[in-house]
């Protein structure tokens, strides 16, 4: 059987456990496939590594993604590991010798997936031990970062272009899921992408509910956050604070009322660091404190709530940071409390800058902010659709501040109670079919939801890495009695059913 004529449904049923691709991504995957080039700009939740993973599972041969974040890398192999599809990462946070044996087995065709940094990928000798290894195809994530329009433009990235000189013969997929027209053109051209197939999926997120508020005290600031913390209590959330000093504050802030809390920025010790992630990625607390350090490519689907309390310095970071809420598709929040002093700080980053060219850039960033937050009064999804250059045919999202108003949190009285959320599906970016209007026992749903931490806990893992929550309220809701019956409940595929299927079945069964 060749890669063409492979059912990639069974593909995606087997290893990931679902049975439908969202949008795109079954084209993105065929394009791979064929050894096209693609582009490929998807917003965060839209499922841009499966389009790169399933392709390499079918190939055979090793797929090197080329990622920024150390982090980010390891969490990636090892969900793929979890459902039997071999991964590496190559890296420096592995021993010399244990680098040696990565890049031996490699070398034999071991991995379907190969995760490296930029850095590391562009080294003399890192190219030419590629020459050994059985490569299918080069997957650069968090493309825009080759562009010196982009918001975070890293000059490592733009030595990426040797790919095309060097692998002539390897397609060449770059994602990401924030660049403008102008940027856009740039991934091309720096990657010198051939005949790419271009797929631009929305930039409207229709489940992310955006709240903006202008904040004249910090009294007022730290009442919309325990409005907001308190309507999302027991849920994942992401406070985005300006510094290290302010992420410090907050953490006592909030740890002084009672409210579970850990910081995260990039001068911890690593092992601090690295626990506090483990922590909220485990769901042992709820509230993460960082600074723009932490979240790249962090994979939690159920946040539920983001809050910045400064404002971001480009649109471009707000819609990635922001869009880390949501990622399963459940309705989230997006909340913006800034104070008018936030400006003089992005001024004062500004006035540092020397190039020239990068200096009007930097300016540019700013007055579309400033704009997006008060100048305008249009939709906020709208505007946000416009500056990545789609033009909804709406007027109106319904979920943002400028159309419907503020959210029933910011009135709320001191002893409200979660906010009730309803479980709405949504088309967009919603990957299975899981029916969240359908009843759930909510008994039996904590029930498992204890069971999955404990068990995650116990295997050190991240918590959606057993079962997400999509998945987890499909288990509710049909209630298997059979390993047969387990096999049609969304997310769970051949390997997740091996490893926990027989737990799973125990734990539904010690509740009926």
């Amino acid at each position: 059987m060749t890669p063409t004529t492979i059912d990639l449904h069974a593909v995606l049923r087997e290893y990931w456990g679902y049975d439908q691709f969202r949008p795109l991504q079954e084209r993105i995957v065929h394009a791979l496939i064929g050894g096209r080039d693609v582009a490929v700009i998807m917003p965060t939740g839209g499922g841009k590594s499966l389009c790169y993973q399933l392709p390499a599972v079918v190939l055979g041969g090793t797929a090197v993604v080329v990622s920024p974040l150390i982090a980010l890398m390891k969490d990636q192999a090892d969900q793929l590991k979890q459902m039997g599809i071999p991964a590496a990462v190559l890296n420096s946070s592995l021993k010399p010798s244990e680098q040696a044996l990565v890049m031996k087995e490699a070398a034999a065709g071991a991995y379907r997936l190969l995760y490296l940094a930029p850095e590391r990928l562009v080294r003399s000798d890192t190219f030419h031990w590629l020459k050994q290894v059985p490569l299918s195809l080069f997957a650069i994530d968090e493309a825009h970062c080759i562009s010196e329009w982009g918001h975070e433009f890293r000059p490592e990235y733009r030595q990426l272009k040797q790919l095309r000189d060097r692998f002539p013969d390897t397609p060449i997929a770059a994602f990401t899921a924030s660049a403008t027209q102008r940027v856009r053109h740039d991934i091309l051209a720096q990657l010198s992408l051939r005949d790419p197939g271009k797929f631009i999926a929305s930039f409207h997120r229709s489940n992310l509910r955006m709240f903006m508020r202008q904040c004249d005290s910090e009294e007022e600031r730290e009442r919309l956050l325990l409005a907001a913390l308190r309507a999302h209590k027991g849920e994942s959330v992401i406070i985005y604070a300006p510094t290290i000093r302010a992420v410090g504050d907050m953490v006592d802030l909030l740890n002084s009322r009672k409210i579970p809390t850990v910081g995260y920025h990039g001068q911890m010790e690593t092992a601090d660091r690295k626990a506090n992630q483990e922590k909220w990625m485990s769901d042992e607390v709820n509230v993460l404190v960082g600074t723009i350090a932490f979240g790249l490519g962090i994979n939690k689907p159920a946040v539920r709530a983001v809050i910045h309390l400064s404002m971001p310095k480009s649109l471009e970071q707000y819609y990635q940071e922001a869009g880390r809420a949501g990622r399963d598709g459940d309705e989230s929040d997006c909340v913006l409390l800034w104070r008018p002093k936030d400006f003089g700080l992005l001024v004062h980053f500004i006035d540092q800058v020397q190039d020239p060219t990068e200096k009007q850039r930097s300016w540019d960033r700013y007055h579309t902010m400033r704009n997006f937050v008060e100048g305008s009064k249009q939709c906020r999804h709208r505007q946000l659709c416009l500056h990545f250059g789609e033009t909804p045919k709406w007027m109106e999202c319904g979920m943002c501040d400028v159309c419907v108003g503020a959210p029933d949190w910011v009135t709320a009285s001191d002893d409200s109670i979660l906010i009730k959320r309803r479980r709405a599906r949504m088309p967009i970016t919603v990957v299975d079919a899981v029916d969240f209007e359908a009843p759930v026992d909510e008994e039996l749903l904590e029930h498992m939801k204890t069971w999955r931490r404990d068990v995650a806990k116990a295997a050190g893992l991240p918590t959606f890495f057993i079962l997400n929550d999509a998945g987890l309220i499909d288990l509710c809701r049909k209630r298997p009695r059979t390993m047969n019956e387990l096999m049609h409940v969304s997310g769970i595929g051949v390997k997740k059913a091996e490893a926990y299927g027989a737990q799973m079945l125990a734990a539904l069964k010690a509740k009926r």
